[in-house]
């Protein structure tokens, strides 16, 4: 909330990019680097959520690096007015007057400001200093005109302009305008966490080096982002001593009588401000690490960005960097003493005063809208209708895209900047349901993206998409191309499934000419042994077909069509003989050698299920007697085979000495009658 999750950008550049624009005036522009039209003269950006100012020092910053300089004029809209005097704060620091500060107090000044709960006593006396000043320009126009000319807060409303001097109003130090910071720090902290508060510093060791680091916050370091999990102070100094509220994070203040009523802290509290400038600098030097420790913390890599910004604004000239002014921190381990709480407040009269005029850049005009303007751009008023060339959206602020519409802001030849949700600590299913979410969503808004999101594989902390003129005839969008590329590939996959499935028509053709059985029973074949064919047709089945085997589907029923070593038991009780043959006797063996090894084994089972399960003892005892009564059925034949010439004993004749005779127990025996009840539950 206040502060932004993606670099800073120079907002103008990424135009010219987007769009492939000659920087050249339009008298030679055989300097042009571009193949595109010409740069407008206008142009509008809209920044909704920005909350920092940090896309704005960068492009005030850049702007003389291009030849063609077009009018620039800044739209900022924020969903709270204390965020706006915030906004105004931070941009007042990067364009005050160089007299006021050097370089190196101007941007520990910024960085206290933007980054740090705490402050230094020095800083606070700006933060009010300066709100004295603001106070002055919201009410009088000439006075904002003689010092800030480039900021308009002409589009507030007066309720808004009322909001705007009650902020500056508490940031003075008044002893009744208090703002416990570190107490409301403390509290979000804790009602985040919950139970795993005692153990956070495990939490914010997580969260760095297995979320924020793997996706793209390697410069952070560990005890930079630590110290500011655990006090809310990202931008440490050994020589600075931090103990003052840091009253710009104050937010939805209201007025009682002398008092004020606000909402505490409501900001971010697991990424931090080391996104807009802290992640990434023309030094490549300063990006080296060892062993998993930077040379230097995100820390220095902001002040030496801010110190680019500043030189530049001053001098409009390029910045030559000093290494020996960097600090290489990032593998120090520095002593963190606990903060200090000075809540005295000092006199008024006695702070200084800041009130020389800004930095002036011609062409350039920051325009401060009203919340209200927001429900007009979603219901499409002609208004806004093709009003900017670059929106840029804040993640936080998405919610306001629903509609279509909203997109009509953008002119035809326009640039739509979308920041994601990659530099936070949600879940990553959360962060890419998002990206796709805000693709579809531009998508359908008929935009096109600049780069190509589909063929690279990479971490992205802002979507950009264009919306072309309606005679754009750049063909050779990179989009489109893996897009017809992806369809090849579609195409010659369902060719492929094609010609797989014209060879399945064709062995199933081949399949139904080597046996044609009815409809009913092609999909179940059952062969005779002795003749090797369908029953169904009387042909030879296929080569691959294997013989059904009823065994196979269940153990304990009989093979009738194959074997027969069994007697068959009536449902009247009487005994019938069954031959078999001499020449099977080998086969059948093995067969009844298995069936006796899986009797043992069921038998086993039984017997430790009467162990554990004493309250059906009964059943079980009966269920295991009949198992051992088809166990001496089953050794019969084992017997006959290791005695072929001993007689069988068997109260069954047969006319066929050759045949193999088993013994059965009588049908009137009660716990046969129980295992063939039994054995029937079991197979059906």
């Amino acid at each position: 909330m206040f502060w932004g999750l993606s670099s800073a950008l120079d907002l103008y550049d990424e135009y010219l990019k987007a769009f492939r624009i000659n920087d050249v005036d339009g008298e030679d522009e055989s300097k042009g680097g571009g193949d595109g039209p010409a740069s407008p003269k206008t142009l509008n950006i809209l920044l909704l959520g920005e909350t920092d100012a940090r896309h704005v020092i960068r492009t005030l910053a850049k702007r003389y690096t291009h030849r063609m300089k077009p009018d620039i004029h800044i739209y900022i809209v924020e969903g709270s007015i204390e965020i706006v005097a915030r906004h105004m704060m931070l941009l007042a620091v990067a364009l005050e007057d160089p007299s006021s500060f050097n370089l190196v107090s101007k941007a520990h000044l910024y960085m206290d400001l933007y980054g740090n709960t705490m402050i230094r006593p020095s800083t606070n006396s700006y933060m009010a200093a300066k709100g004295r000043t603001f106070m002055k320009m919201v009410a009088d126009e000439d006075e904002l005109q003689s010092l800030a000319p480039i900021l308009n807060i002409q589009f507030l409303k007066y309720r808004e302009r009322d909001g705007l001097s009650m902020a500056f109003n508490f940031w003075q130090p008044v002893p009744r305008h208090i703002y416990n910071i570190t107490e409301y720090w403390e509290q979000r902290g804790r009602a985040l966490l919950g139970t795993r508060y005692d153990h956070r510093n495990g939490v914010f060791d997580w969260d760095l080096n297995m979320t924020l680091k793997d996706r793209g916050g390697q410069q952070i370091c560990s005890q930079e982002y630590r110290y500011w999990r655990e006090s809310g102070v990202a931008f440490v100094f050994p020589e600075y001593e931090h103990c003052k509220p840091n009253k710009t994070f104050c937010a939805g203040l209201v007025q009682n009588g002398t008092d004020f009523k606000h909402r505490g802290y409501v900001g971010d509290i697991q990424t931090g401000p080391f996104c807009g400038y802290g992640l990434r600098t023309a030094e490549e030097r300063m990006h080296h690490s060892a062993h998993g420790e930077n040379d230097y913390r995100a820390t220095d890599i902001t002040e030496r960005n801010l110190l680019e910004f500043f030189h530049e604004l001053q001098t409009q000239e390029p910045y030559e960097h000093d290494a020996t002014r960097s600090r290489r921190y990032g593998s120090v381990q520095l002593l963190m003493t606990p903060l200090l709480s000075h809540q005295q407040e000092e006199d008024i009269s006695s702070t200084a005063s800041y009130h020389r005029p800004w930095i002036k850049v011609p062409g350039v005009t920051v325009h401060y809208l009203s919340s209200v303007v927001i429900p007009q751009m979603q219901s499409g008023e002609e208004q806004w209708n093709s009003m900017f060339d670059i929106i840029f959206v804040a993640y936080n602020y998405n919610v306001f895209l629903k509609k279509s519409v909203f997109t009509r802001t953008l002119k035809p030849q326009g640039l739509f900047i979308l920041e994601t949700m990659q530099m936070t600590v949600n879940r990553k299913d959360m962060v890419k349901n998002y990206e796709s979410d805000a693709k579809k969503y531009l998508k359908e808004s008929g935009l096109k993206p600049v780069v190509n999101y589909n063929a690279i594989n990479s971490k992205n902390q802002v979507l950009r998409y264009r919306k072309p003129l309606l005679d754009d005839g750049n063909d050779a969008d990179e989009e489109e191309e893996v897009e017809e590329e992806m369809k090849d590939e579609e195409d010659q996959e369902e060719e492929d499934n094609e010609e797989l499935s014209e060879k399945d028509k064709a062995d199933k053709k081949k399949n139904k000419d080597k046996c044609s059985c009815e409809e009913e029973n092609k999909k179940n074949h059952k062969c005779s042994c002795e003749e090797k064919k369908c029953k169904c047709c009387s042909e030879e089945p296929p080569e691959d077909y294997e013989l059904e085997d009823d065994t196979k589907l269940n153990p304990n029923k009989e093979d009738k069509e194959h074997v027969n070593i069994q007697q068959k038991i009536a449902s009247e009780g009487k005994i019938e003989e069954v031959e078999t043959p001499i020449d099977e006797f080998g086969d059948r063996y093995e067969t009844s050698m298995e069936k006796l090894e899986k009797m043992k084994r069921k038998q086993k089972d039984l017997e430790q299920q009467m162990k554990k399960d004493p309250n059906n003892l009964g059943k079980t005892k009966l269920k295991n007697k009949a198992f051992e009564e088809r166990i001496k059925v089953l050794v019969n034949p084992v017997k006959e085979k290791e005695e072929p010439e001993k007689e069988l004993e068997s109260p069954v004749k047969t006319e066929d000495t050759s045949d193999i005779k088993t013994s059965v127990v009588p049908s009137d025996d009660p716990d046969l009658e129980e295992f063939l009840r039994l054995e029937n539950e079991y197979c059906s």
